[in-house]
């Protein structure tokens, strides 16, 4: 059964210089797209209670209300739900916030990146400092106790001192949740042509990050993925169900889902979106050996890492007897092995894409 889905949200109103999301300025296209991907759940959707909705994008604080509300009203929700929106800071207002606390959101994401204005307009922000403040303050007014922000380090004329400057800034707002992103430059982003100058290396963005993640410690944020922190109590229920290797539905053009043992994707053409909705673009059946290294994949993202003995219950494998050399290779210093636990260290996420490529 099915708990979890995802919706992608296409538009924005400018393009951001780092983003490879799909994303278009064409606003005039949101009402035709609503109705699409209204027609794509109907299709799919099969009538069961969700434990978390998250819509993200693109810009989904520029759905009208009314749109928006068509959407939620479109599934049925557990008793203990989560429904995750993403916000531009810029289109917070009293009302927008208002209206959100009326329906079956209860959870927040706020676009920040940085609250150092110089940094946020050569990365193409439309937002700035005190718009985030105010965005927050005002998202927290109308009762939401739940709120994410995500922050990026590694941008151009970025320095550690600057990002913590950042981290502490977060930690005067009212939000249980925060997100750490380091830049990449993606093919097909503006960076990716024009590089920007300043741009901080590997090593500046690892102490960056190393820096953020003690000053988070202690501050009573926990660790709980690579990227991830919150509060106690407010993991995001959501991305904590991809790591766990779990089903989600996806909807909307380029959105990513698990159902049924197959991994499907739709197009990231809108146009060809509106006009097919209820067709995938691609779906793939998960292998016995696939699903395997997803679950080491996925679970080592999590600072708790992965159970060996429920893996090897669950696969029918020894796992030692497979893996010992690449855990023997990388402990202690990069991976943990306590019991059946097995776990990156924090400097192990520095290098967890090597690490893990050597699982598959």
């Amino acid at each position: 059964m099915i708990r979890n889905a995802y919706i992608h949200i296409p538009f924005c109103k400018s393009k951001c210089r780092y983003c490879a999301f799909v994303s278009v300025p064409e606003i005039n296209k949101i009402t035709g797209y609503v109705y699409s991907l209204l027609k794509e759940i109907a299709d799919n959707y099969r009538g069961e209670e969700l434990s978390t909705l998250y819509i993200g994008g693109g810009t989904p604080s520029l759905l009208p209300f009314e749109l928006l509300s068509k959407i939620l009203n479109k599934f049925r929700y557990a008793e203990e739900y989560e429904c995750t929106i993403e916000v531009n800071p810029d289109d917070v207002t009293s009302i927008l916030a208002e209206n959100y606390a009326a329906s079956r959101i209860n959870r927040i994401s706020v676009g920040v990146q940085s609250f150092d204005d110089a940094i946020l307009s050569a990365i193409g922000r439309r937002h700035n400092a005190a718009s985030v403040i105010s965005a927050v303050n005002t998202l927290n007014h109308a009762g939401f106790e739940n709120i994410s922000i995500d922050l990026i380090y590694g941008l151009p004329g970025q320095t550690t001192s600057g990002f913590i400057d950042d981290i502490k800034r977060a930690l005067e707002l009212p939000v249980k949740h925060i997100s750490l992103y380091g830049l990449k430059i993606e093919e097909g982003t503006y960076f990716a042509e024009y590089k920007p100058e300043l741009l901080p290396d590997s090593d500046k963005q690892a102490d960056m990050y190393l820096a953020a993640c003690d000053e988070l410690e202690k501050n009573g944020y926990k660790q709980y993925e690579i990227s991830n922190f919150a509060l106690p109590g407010y993991s995001s229920k959501h991305n904590v169900n991809y790591w766990n290797n779990n089903t989600y539905y996806g909807f909307g053009v380029s959105a990513h889902g698990y159902t049924d043992g197959f991994r499907y994707y739709n197009t990231s053409d809108i146009d060809a979106y509106m006009n097919n909705p209820v067709q995938s673009e691609y779906a793939h059946h998960v292998t016995d050996t696939e699903r395997l290294e997803e679950e080491i994949f996925l679970g080592l993202r999590k600072a708790d890492g992965i159970n060996i003995d429920e893996i090897n219950k669950k696969f029918n494998i020894d796992f030692r007897s497979r893996y010992g050399k690449i855990i023997d290779k990388y402990s202690p210093e990069f991976l943990l092995c306590a019991g059946e636990c097995l776990r990156f260290t924090r400097k192990g996420f520095m290098l967890s894409t090597p690490i893990l490529s050597e699982f598959l």
